[in-house]
């Protein structure tokens, strides 16, 4: 059995705050509405959580039995990879956060039941249910769609539409539609560190067969490709802000600005491979920032 240290370890805790910054944001939003609900918003981050060490695991599991992780991978080396944890013990390790997650959502639903019909508590559960499949078959399975290029569309999707609109919705029973700028710009930013992750690993997704953007597209225009998501972000932020305007302090977040900026330029500056490492963990923490500035801004202002 391996140890917690090792098991801590492929839970890939650094990716945690790019995933509660989507909930944060929708925390924030309804907060602004007169909408917070504290029971919800700490179910929706326990079940993100699950979801995203669900998601960390499979990802272990799913790059080295179909030769992503190989000794040309250029990042941390992964559990499984490293032998510090077995195949069987991670499949084992992704059924029980599978049913974690179940168990969180399901647990979700049943604190808004009052809330939502029965349709719609239907609605959540099925997008739910999507979320697990999502997290274990992005590159696992006979067919998994990372392989396809497919991640960055549904980390946008999951990380951007269900995470915030999803939240803000069941804490608040509807949906107003300019939420969908703020959530695209997680969305987008999220997707952002899954491409810094891609063109890290450009060169063994190439040789496992695994067609991300940049290996579709090529390392440069991979960077072009980058600036263009940080920057309709950012772009979606400031317009939610200009037609919610009620203080200069609502551009507080505009105090995050000069790391998105020196993050982009690093990230064009960086030709290595394995250099671009520490840029996913800077622009994880650069969007939690973003957030939290971002709400306060527009919550207390």
């Amino acid at each position: 059995m391996a140890a917690v240290s090792h098991w801590i370890k492929a839970f890939r805790l650094r990716t945690l705050p790019l995933a509660l910054s989507s909930i944060g944001m929708a925390g924030f939003l309804a907060y602004d509405q007169h909408r917070f609900n504290a029971f919800v918003f700490v179910g929706c981050v326990l079940t993100t959580l699950f979801l995203q060490i669900l998601s960390n695991l499979a990802n272990d599991y799913g790059d080295f039995v179909n030769g992503a992780d190989s000794a040309h991978r250029v990042g941390p080396q992964r559990a499984v990879q490293s032998g510090i944890i077995s195949i069987a013990e991670m499949r084992s390790a992704i059924i029980a956060f599978s049913i974690l997650s179940l168990i969180a959502g399901i647990t979700l639903l049943y604190q808004v039941r009052g809330l939502l019909s029965v349709e719609l508590l239907i609605g959540f559960l099925v997008v739910g249910l999507l979320a697990i499949v999502a997290a274990v078959t992005y590159t696992s399975g006979k067919r998994p769609y990372g392989y396809a290029g497919l991640g960055d569309i549904s980390v946008f999707i999951f990380f951007g539409f269900v995470a915030v609109c999803g939240t803000y919705f069941l804490q608040s029973g509807n949906i107003a539609a300019d939420v969908i700028l703020p959530a695209v710009s997680c969305g987008l930013l999220s997707t952002g560190v899954l491409n810094v992750n891609n063109l890290r690993d450009i060169d063994s997704d190439k040789l496992a067969g695994k067609k991300s953007i940049p290996v579709r597209i090529g390392p440069v225009y991979g960077r072009y490709y980058h600036v263009l998501l940080i920057s309709i972000a950012w772009l979606c932020a400031t317009i939610y802000v200009i037609s919610h305007y009620t203080s200069i302090f609502n551009f507080m977040y505009l105090l995050s600005l000069p790391l998105f900026v020196r993050h982009m330029i690093l990230v064009f500056k960086t030709k290595e491979p394995r250099l671009l490492d520490p840029y996913l963990k800077q622009l994880a923490l650069s969007t939690l920032v973003f957030v939290i500035t971002y709400g306060v801004g527009i919550t207390f202002f």
